[in-house]
């Protein structure tokens, strides 16, 4: 029988699974607690033809199914990182479905920290943290192997000094001035591919972040862009297993407060934060050669 259309690329899975694991073990003579939150993606290619063409689901896996197999993978797994785990249920469901021809895991991990009390760690007590989410995408095919992405979202920073924005294009609708001191916040975008699938991946995270984060600090900004590409080179520099990084850094407005009506002077300090309309700035950055 020919075909008036045929199928094009396709994939489907189960998505938003929510997870949270405590893990329990004992530090001395004290019973701690260690507490993940992750929200899991799985995506699925392979040979699914006949459930297009014909409604035939007989090499269909159910989405229920890939729901309970993200809870019973993370009940067996000894991973302390996303990036570890997502391989473990790419594996497992690689592994049980011929079918597959590949698999993506997208985990996004919430923020969460341990209480401090009394100037100490609290053993099963925590807070949560920021909005950031950490985030990677893991996809192998069958037989193949690891392609893994890593990074972060909603990482709100903002500088009270050091920054500046002039020089820019000024043309009959440009109503912006110059300023050599301005508020500088961004809500931070990153996103990563590493070169190798056998990594401490937190202590690779971690060195990449604290370093875009100490040269936001630092950095003398003449924009958003001078500053997206001093983290960037910095991020490349800490972390020598990825070739490229992706930034993006969306404005967060803070507006200087006219209070000149009200016979006061404003030195810089009285402000009004806003984020819509935003400036949106992305780029990525990549070793040469």
């Amino acid at each position: 029988m020919s075909l008036k259309y045929e199928l094009a690329e396709n994939r489907y899975g189960k998505t938003r699974v929510r997870l949270m694991k405590v893990t329990r073990h004992t530090h001395g003579a004290q019973e701690v607690s260690d507490m993940h939150e992750w929200n899991v993606r799985v995506l699925l290619k392979g040979d699914f033809d006949s459930a297009h063409y014909d409604g035939d689901n007989s090499k269909i896996l159910a989405t229920d199914t890939m729901k309970n197999t993200v809870y019973s993978v993370a009940r067996t797994s000894k991973a302390t990182s996303i990036e570890a785990y997502a391989k473990e249920l790419v594996d497992f469901i690689l592994g049980r479905n011929s079918q597959v021809s590949s698999a993506e895991v997208h985990v996004e991990s919430v923020m969460w920290k341990r209480l401090t009390i009394d100037g100490k760690p609290h053993p099963d007590s925590f807070m949560q943290g920021s909005g950031e989410l950490q985030i990677v995408s893991v996809e192998r095919a069958q037989g193949g192997g690891f392609a893994i992405t890593a990074g972060l979202k909603n990482l709100v920073i903002l500088k009270t000094a050091n920054s500046a924005f002039e020089g820019f294009m000024k043309e009959p609708l440009t109503t912006l001035k110059d300023t050599k001191d301005r508020l500088f916040g961004t809500a931070l975008a990153a996103e990563w591919t590493y070169t190798s699938d056998d990594l401490d991946f937190n202590a690779e995270r971690t060195k990449l972040r604290e370093a875009m984060l100490k040269t936001f600090a630092g950095h003398i900004s003449k924009s958003v862009q001078e500053t997206l590409y001093a983290m960037a080179e910095s991020a490349l520099e800490a972390v020598p297993h990825t070739d490229a990084i992706q930034l993006t850094m969306p404005n967060k407005h803070c507006l200087l407060v006219d209070l000149s009506r009200f016979g006061q002077d404003n030195p810089n300090e009285i402000f009004v934060p806003t984020d819509e309309p935003s400036g949106y700035i992305e780029a990525t950055v990549r070793r040469a050669g």
